[in-house]
């Protein structure tokens, strides 16, 4: 596995090594070891799945303390921007954004800290993302950014994307009090 660091502490991307011939692919997804040794840590307890058109919006989300989670996300079919925010209220990068986009050609993971908000837009119809997570959902503890907040100003990679009704009503970051 390689692992890449970002200007944003804690935040890592991952990129397995894949072996391929004329039979497909095969790859390691999670070595608790390897991970462990490039600084993505957690007791994963939750895997989640959703599958997206092209276009599509969701994010961007956390949950809240004592529910807070860590994330290691990946594109198991087709291509997504992944896109996380620092809300971290003491970091030197609050407020600041990271997009990377996961590919299921390429198999690379993005480790998201807890203290992030995480979104991402599908690329390509029929993108599976997959979400590894190191505590339970808990609806109470939902929470979230304003995916178009001109003061984030993230470029999704889409034009007139597809935002649920709940993603348009989350705080910007003026207006947003930081659980972190």
């Amino acid at each position: 596995m390689e692992f890449k660091y970002f200007d944003i502490p804690g935040v890592v991307e991952i990129t397995p090594r894949v072996f391929g011939d004329v039979r497909g692919a095969f790859f390691e997804s999670f070595s608790e070891k390897r991970m462990a040794e490039a600084g993505v840590a957690g007791n994963w307890v939750q895997d989640n799945q959703s599958r997206s058109d092209r276009g599509v919006v969701r994010g961007l989300h956390f949950q809240r303390p004592p529910h807070a989670q860590a994330k290691l996300v990946r594109v198991a079919a087709g291509r997504a921007l992944d896109v996380i925010v620092d809300i971290r209220q003491d970091s030197p990068t609050y407020g600041q954004h990271l997009a990377v986009e996961l590919d299921a050609t390429r198999y690379n993971m993005l480790y998201v800290p807890v203290g992030f908000a995480h979104g991402f837009t599908a690329l390509e119809d029929n993108t599976l993302f997959l979400y590894k997570c190191t505590d339970y959902y808990a609806p109470q503890a939902e929470g979230g950014l304003l995916w178009n907040d001109p003061q984030l100003n993230i470029e999704w990679g889409v034009t007139n994307p597809t935002v649920s009704a709940k993603d348009q009503v989350l705080p910007t970051l003026a207006e947003f009090d930081s659980p972190f």
